[in-house]
């Protein structure tokens, strides 16, 4: 069942993990470094993630940093196993992001997962998202939540994505990088951190351009990312986060049929040239955070922002659509801990979230990429949710004193209404209130100081997106209908997992997973750039994901993550006039991948003790999948090769004092492999593929200056 393409062996990766064994033996060199235990969000509640009860990942800025120009977010991604992370290298339709399957569906943008930036979210209660606003340049860290847990987050949260700005250091400085690259890649960005009492404040300015790969995929990106911290009082802290997103312009190379794609995978899909397919987006957003501790074990936090996005999109089907939304939320929670609670202490939250999200859709026809004619679509969509959500851990002591267990249960009860008002007066539609109460249970056994093993089970929902609903189908036509038929799919998932340290200089997570899910939004039709959703009974995913990591010594390490996932419609439907028989292939999901590094530094690689290493570091990752599919059919014509790509990088380090310099350099694909970057699900035309790059290269620079 599981079976990887040529270039994909089990047997390396067999030996690999039989080194396991030598490492546990304690024959590692005794100079590793110790690894650096930090606090991620379990569920609501933080704690250290090698006793959350969860499939984590946390990307530091190191890593962020290192995995490419910190453009899009799939760079780092690519790593974390569970999450398919494909570039589209196409800016005008962002990045295709799934964990566990949830979102692989999606032709632009998020669907499926939360993304949530510095405590605020950048998922509207729909579902939507866009990983392009996050500004990776100022980003401190990114937490990767999957599993049950993730379902305290409510609406479409297969996986929770957390992305957090650093904060000012206690020396001002100013720190501008710039990137250049193939195709007319470039990269600048300007930073100013600081503290003056007990305020903090960091500002991001970053550019991007690029010519692009592709005929008509040239982009251009300017964003302002800024967050002021305050500690108003001893107990009392306050966060302020403003970003500034601005496109002026992406052009669309669209997707390629099989023959476009073989013939040349540089040119522009059909009829992106004639008319003129490419798209604008402005965006900006201001949010607020306030903590305050009453006691050591007592604490609230309340978060509030607003927002406004236009968006403007010219289309190959000689058409353009329009949005303008203005979004806002609003949200709160209390936690504390029962330190004489039976049988041992409990951490508990609970909170509550209300978000709302009005846009302006417009549209109508274009002649040769220009407005022209009559409005034919003026609609008013509107979506909101209001959740509340409860977690308790609680710390089992047993007749010794020691804690060997650790309870984790959890709730969210949550309503999301979606709506559309249609001006034009065909379209007009209030879809049923949908509602769920999602329960999560989980357990942990602290086996030693080196091992945690864990179970848990949840249940989620996921809502169509505005989007999904904007089109019905009537007498086998799609029509520009609101449609208030599609139901919330609902999954079950369960989870059991293992962490494990078997030295200080060695980490290894494994875990397996089953999800079945019931009413799946699948595509019932897709024609001329329009796609009509509904549900399909059954879908079902099973998977297990590794990761291992060593230091070898204190210039030494490797890094392997590996992911299966079987991701099947578990029932037969029909998808315009065609039959989906159960077993096939869910679309988008590769059945394997797997990423691969090792990296050397010359004075070490970063840490507690040796924050900002100087000297030479080099890393080669090797980054594999096979094949999967782009149509629910899993035709022929919609089947995606395998890859196996290498990505190479070198830097050098160097301090005068507090003055630090850095220069850098990388090439990714450096086997010039031919391969699809990502794709468009079931597009009606078959122009499903956007190839990835050929061998490209990177030169970047980086200069730190006290103020």
């Amino acid at each position: 069942m599981y079976s990887f393409p040529p270039f994909f062996r089990l047997e390396p990766v067999g030996g690999v993990l039989a080194l396991v064994g030598f490492l546990a033996s304690g024959a590692v060199a005794q100079e590793a470094q110790e690894a650096q235990e930090v606090k991620v969000q379990s569920g609501r509640l933080a704690q250290k993630q090698f006793d959350a009860p969860a499939s984590l990942k946390v990307l530091d800025g190191e890593t962020i940093r290192h995995a490419g120009a910190q453009v899009n977010l799939s760079e780092a991604l690519a790593q974390t196993p569970g999450v398919v992370a494909l570039n589209r290298n196409n800016y005008a339709q962002d990045v295709q992001i799934s964990i566990r399957g949830f979102g692989a569906r999606s032709a632009f943008g998020l669907r499926g997962i939360r993304l949530i930036t510095d405590g605020i979210p950048a998922t509207t209660p729909d579902g939507q998202g866009q990983a392009s606003t996050v500004s990776l340049t100022s980003a401190e860290r990114i937490e990767v939540l999957t599993g049950p847990l993730a379902q305290l987050y409510g609406n479409s949260a297969g996986g929770v994505i957390q992305t957090f700005t650093r904060e000012a250091g206690a020396q001002p400085e100013a720190q501008a990088s710039s990137t250049v690259g193939s195709d007319g890649l470039r990269r600048n960005d300007v930073q100013l951190s600081g503290r003056s009492g007990n305020v903090g404040i960091v500002a991001d300015y970053s550019t991007f351009d690029i010519a692009g790969y592709r005929n008509n995929s040239a982009a251009e990106r300017k964003q302002f990312n800024a967050m002021v911290t305050a500690q108003l009082q001893e107990a009392t802290r306050f966060k302020l986060i403003a970003n500034v997103f601005d496109m002026p312009e992406a052009k669309d190379a669209l997707g390629l049929t099989a023959a476009q794609l073989q013939a040349d995978p540089r040119q522009a899909g059909t009829g992106a040239i004639t008319n003129r397919t490419r798209k604008t987006v402005k965006q900006n957003q201001l949010g607020a955070v306030l903590e305050h501790r009453f006691g050591p074990d007592l604490e609230m936090q309340w978060r509030a922002y607003s927002g406004t996005r236009e968006n403007t999109q010219f289309q190959a089907s000689a058409s353009w659509v329009g949005l303008s939304r203005d979004y806002s939320g609003l949200g709160g929670q209390v936690k504390g801990k029962l330190k004489d609670a039976a049988r041992g202490p409990i951490d508990w939250v609970l909170g509550w979230d209300a978000d709302q999200s009005t846009e302006r859709r417009q549209g109508g026809a274009a002649v040769a990429g220009e407005k022209s004619g009559v409005l034919t679509r003026n609609e008013l969509n509107q979506a909101s949710n209001a959740d509340a959500f409860g977690q308790l851990n609680w710390h089992w002591t047993d007749d010794q004193g020691g804690n060997p267990y650790t309870f984790t249960l959890g709730a969210r009860r949550s309503q999301v209404q979606l709506q559309n008002t249609d001006d034009l007066g065909t379209g007009t539609g209030k879809a049923p209130l949908f509602q769920a109460t999602t329960p999560v249970l989980g357990a942990t056994w602290h086996a030693s100081n080196t091992l945690n093993l864990y179970a848990n089970w949840g249940q989620g929902f996921e809502t169509p997106t505005l989007a999904e609903a904007a089109y019905s189908v009537q007498s086998g036509a799609i029509k520009s209908l609101f449609n208030t038929n599609i139901l919330a799919s609902r999954s079950q998932h369960s989870e059991v997992g293992l962490k494990w340290t078997p030295t200080a200089a060695t980490r290894l997570d494994a875990a397996l997973f089953h999800i079945a899910t019931e009413n799946e939004i699948v595509t019932q039709l897709s024609s001329s750039g329009k796609t009509a959703y509904k549900n399909a009974a059954q879908t079902q995913r099973d998977g297990a994901e590794l990761a291992l990591k060593n230091d070898w010594s204190l210039q030494w390490r490797t890094q392997l993550s590996m992911a299966w996932l079987r991701a099947v419609y578990a029932s037969d439907f029909t998808s315009g006039s065609n039959t989906i028989t159960s077993g096939k292939r869910m679309p988008g999901i590769p059945d394997q991948q797997l990423f691969a590094s090792v990296q050397w530094a010359d004075q070490g690689f970063a840490s507690v003790k040796n924050p900002r290493p100087q000297g030479w570091s080099a890393s080669a990752d090797w980054i594999a999948r096979s094949n999967f599919w782009a149509d629910d059919l899993n035709s022929a014509d919609a089947r995606v090769a395998g890859l196996g790509q290498v990505n190479l990088r070198v830097r050098h380090r160097q301090g005068w004092g507090p003055v630090r310099a850095e220069l850098w350099a990388g090439v990714d694909n450096l086997l010039d492999k031919r391969v699809v970057g990502s794709v468009i699900v079931n597009q009606a035309a078959k122009q499903y593929f956007e190839p990835s790059l050929p061998r490209n290269t990177l030169v970047g620079a980086v200069l730190t200056l006290p103020l």
